[in-house]
């Protein structure tokens, strides 16, 4: 892969770049948005996640002007999705749809720079995209990761003050990721605001400046990767109680500062491992002492994007279960 380039900043956007008020998108019965607040501001970097069929990809749509809300409003720039991509604000990388196959790379990525209103030179949209050595080759015998990168050169064709991002690693390694989102990075520094999809919960936690979770079409999360974690108890404490060690039932366990969750397995020799998931590990450490407990292999870890994002789901999935009981 070559090496990307140093973007040059574009005009920086003003105030809002995106806003979804009060949207609402449903296909038959299926509400796949439902009442979505959100307001995007210029030079963030925004993972979007959430389970599948939480409304990702149908927020995508409404941003870009590919489907109209049913209720609500979405707006670019202070103005219309169909304005702000006709002015060449708007760079997007979708799942769907495929690629020109029988020209070059170099051909079809010239032909996005030229009709873009705010071109950039194609040699500089091809190294920030780390495809130059891809240039002379024809799109339909690149691999599926060669392809996103390709599909990124188009995204990233002009001046784009949005760039809209829907899996866009999927199908790259390691190291190819790695210099994906540094591009990405330099694109937020210039000025612009970068809204990503995905499913590698490990590229929004150390990407990411903002995380949006998605469930059943709501935004339940907003905020760093860091408040989410603590939205959803972020700290693990974990350990072993020998026999000699103190009782350690579960009911002094349950009761210790902070417990949001308690696992306890047992061993033929009486050995206890004990995990907390607690939103005060401090509290919760120095009451197990206090409780006359001695815990060995004493371990507090921070909780990760990933497991927040599924406690944060879980949670809102029995509430909805709930909820539809009492009805």
């Amino acid at each position: 892969m070559g090496r990307m380039s140093t973007v040059t900043a574009g005009p920086r956007a003003d105030g809002e770049v995106a806003a979804f008020r009060r949207v609402s998108k449903s296909y038959g019965r299926v509400k796949a948005v439902n009442g979505l607040d959100l307001v995007l501001r210029p030079g963030e970097t925004v993972a979007l996640l959430g389970p599948n069929g939480a409304g990702k990809s149908s927020s995508l749509d409404l941003l870009l002007g590919l489907r109209e809300p049913d209720q609500g409003s979405v707006s670019l720039f202070g103005g219309t999705p169909r304005a702000a991509i006709e002015a060449g604000r708007v760079g997007a990388m979708l799942q769907s749809g495929g690629l020109m196959g029988d020209v070059k790379v170099r051909e079809l990525v010239k032909f996005a720079c030229d009709v873009h209103p705010r071109g950039h030179r194609v040699d500089e949209v091809l190294a920030n995209a780390g495809i130059t050595e891809l240039a002379d080759r024809k799109v339909d015998k690149l691999s599926g990761g060669q392809e996103q990168r390709v599909r990124f050169a188009l995204a990233v064709a002009g001046a784009n003050d949005l760039i809209v991002l829907d899996e866009p690693t999927t199908g790259m390694d390691v190291s190819v990721r790695q210099q994906f989102w540094a591009s990405m990075r330099a694109q937020a520094d210039a000025g612009r605001t970068v809204l990503f999809a995905t499913h590698y919960l490990e590229e929004a936690d150390s990407i990411a400046d903002r995380v949006l979770v998605l469930h059943r079409g709501r935004l339940i999360a907003d905020g760093s990767s860091a408040e989410i974690k603590a939205k959803a108890g972020a700290r693990r404490i974990s350990f072993e109680l020998h026999p000699a060690d103190g009782p350690g039932e579960e009911t002094v366990l349950r009761t210790l500062p902070g417990t949001v969750s308690l696992d306890v397995t047992g061993r033929a020799d009486g050995v206890r491992t004990v995990r907390i998931r607690s939103s005060d590990a401090d509290a919760g450490v120095a009451a197990l002492y206090r409780a006359g407990l001695y815990p060995r292999g004493l371990e507090v870890t921070s909780l990760g994007l990933e497991q927040a994002f599924l406690t944060i789901t879980g949670e809102q999935d029995a509430a909805d279960s709930t909820e539809e009981d009492a009805r």
